[in-house]
């Protein structure tokens, strides 16, 4: 019994180090995430115009909105960038997860702000996760988190259709948060 339950703890590890999946990147392609995982594809309108744009492109890369939206978060650099190591966490006391990821892919253009991190060992899901904003063409700002995973403890498996809930939760948390940093 202890072996299954350190099995089922145990997150895929197919790069020692690094990301616990292999799928490395697929969020850049939101339409073909991979099979396997439960797919989150989440977006809102958050603001409208270039200066919109520019403060909700700093907030999400520079760990703004995370932050504010209640959740702790470390990082080894004070902006995304690939590799960059983060730690959000939650909760309180014994009760505290911290989930270790590390930032895949950034994009700093014209018109396309954001990052996507993976789960790195230590994380209870199995993964990748991007925040994305982009300015339309008719000048709103979009606010878009694309995420693919899936259960990598015991107790992610246990919660079941659960984690999906919360996930699209903290997604809209975020996008509340993230409009309220736009305007100010």
């Amino acid at each position: 019994m202890t072996r299954l339950l350190k099995d089922l703890s145990r997150p895929d590890r197919h790069h020692p180090g690094g990301p616990t999946y292999r799928e490395v990147g697929a969020t850049r392609t939101p339409e073909a995430l991979p099979e396997g995982y439960h797919h989150l594809r989440y977006s809102t309108v958050v603001g409208h115009g270039r200066a919109a744009f520019a403060a909700a492109g700093t907030a999400v890369t520079a760990w703004r909105m995370h932050r504010r939206s209640g959740a702790c978060l470390t990082a080894d650099a004070d902006r995304a960038g690939p590799g960059v190591r983060v730690e959000v966490s939650a909760g309180v006391g014994r009760f505290r997860i911290a989930v270790p990821c590390a930032v895949i892919w950034t994009a700093y253009e014209k018109d396309r702000t954001g990052f996507a991190y993976g789960t790195l060992a230590g994380h209870p899901e199995c993964g990748e996760e991007s925040f994305l904003v982009t300015l339309e063409p008719d000048g709103a700002v979009r606010f878009t988190v694309t995420a693919f995973s899936r259960p990598a403890v015991w107790y992610t498996r246990l919660a079941g259709p659960l984690v999906p809930l919360l996930q699209r939760a903290y997604a809209r948390r975020l996008a509340r948060t993230l409009r309220r940093l736009v305007r100010s």
